[in-house]
């Protein structure tokens, strides 16, 4: 598929200007020094397509590279389209099993109908199945979705090559590894939240496994695709720090909990890759305190701020100097109307 008409109708259409004035805003904000209540930037003026994108489905991604370079592109080109405040990024966009699928965990693809991203299943064989990954270490990174994930990060290079525009402005940013505790979940399956009390060694082990694969599947990534200077894209926005971590489990697990199964995994990782952001669903408030006592945690992008005592979640982050990003408006905007202050450190689309 030649998908050069649509690169070249991107080059043609963004601003150098418009982009790093964009990019200081948001260096501003992540820094804590944005002065308004809540942080919503926009580009100066709309660039409107000059051709007509094509739309793909996210299984027909899965199975070409131009495919999914076109539909991560396409995203770039909305953001020019309509004028908005986020950065010009892209992924290799292969779900939340790259890691498991290094340890041989079976991919569950969803149906078509459904345009979601696929996830796997956890391992068959139980205990003695984990046991055996844990014996055989950390596993070879030229295998399962990872070297899915590479191939596509030269892609992306390589298409990228022939336009300054483009390789100055539009970011390749690092897959979705989750983080250990989920990747622990992927693997070990619903049983988790028993084996926790039962087998909580053999939890650590594996923990200690997955921080190991993640952090050699990171610097993997870093030599081929460098950082920027002291920041990391993600979702079109921008944090201090070089990695997001996922902890999506966490909210199935208590504060005490978290301290021990979660935290100890995240910290290593923050410190060994200059500090970061962290994304959680769900409810969060319970152990928020202790996720916002890891040094070298910058920002945090929270999802269903319904579910949460949001009065607790800002008072350990936004308070401390940790920024929220992404922040459903409506949230951010009853916070200010009961007057509670934000010290611009809160983002919203």
């Amino acid at each position: 598929m030649d998908i050069t008409p649509y690169l070249e109708d991107l080059e043609a259409r963004i601003d150098p200007a418009v982009e790093a004035q964009l990019l200081q805003e948001w260096r501003t904000f992540s820094d804590g020094r944005f002065g308004g209540d809540i942080f919503t930037p926009r580009r100066a003026a709309a660039a409107p397509a000059r051709v007509e994108w094509p739309t793909f489905s996210v299984n027909a991604a899965q199975r070409d590279y131009a495919i999914m370079a076109l539909q991560q592109l396409a995203e770039c080109s909305r953001k020019l389209e309509d004028a908005g405040g986020q950065l010009m990024n892209v992924r290799c966009n292969y779900g939340t099993a790259i890691l498991p699928s290094l340890f041989d965990a079976e991919l569950f693809v969803m149906d078509e109908e459904l345009n979601t991203l696929p996830t796997n299943r956890p391992l068959e064989g139980g205990l003695a199945a984990i046991r055996k990954l844990i014996a055989r270490g950390v596993p070879r990174l030229d295998a399962g979705l990872w070297a899915r994930v590479m191939a596509m990060a030269a892609y992306f290079q390589e298409l990228f090559a022939p336009y300054p525009k483009i390789r100055r402005y539009i970011r390749i940013y690092h897959a979705d590894m989750q983080g250990p505790m989920d990747c622990c979940e992927l693997l070990w399956g619903c049983a988790l939240y028993f084996d926790v009390y039962d087998n909580a060694a053999l939890v650590h082990a594996l923990l200690e496994l997955l921080t190991r694969t993640y952090s050699a599947a990171m610097h993997d990534w870093q030599a081929r695709v460098p950082p920027l200077d002291g920041y990391e894209f993600h979702w079109g926005f921008l944090h201090r720090g070089y990695i997001m971590l996922r902890d999506d489990s966490a909210m199935n697990f208590s504060p005490a909990m978290f301290d021990e199964f979660i935290k100890p995994y995240d910290q290593r990782l923050l410190d060994e890759f200059g500090g970061g952001a962290i994304h959680f669903c769900g409810r969060g408030d319970h152990y928020i305190a202790s996720m916002a006592s890891i040094p070298g945690l910058h920002a945090i992008a929270m999802s269903q701020p319904e579910m949460n005592d949001m009065e607790r979640i800002y008072r350990h982050t936004v308070d401390k100097g940790i920024v929220l990003i992404g922040l459903q408006r409506h949230a951010a905007e009853a916070a200010l109307a009961r007057g509670r202050v934000l010290h611009g450190r809160v983002h919203c689309a």
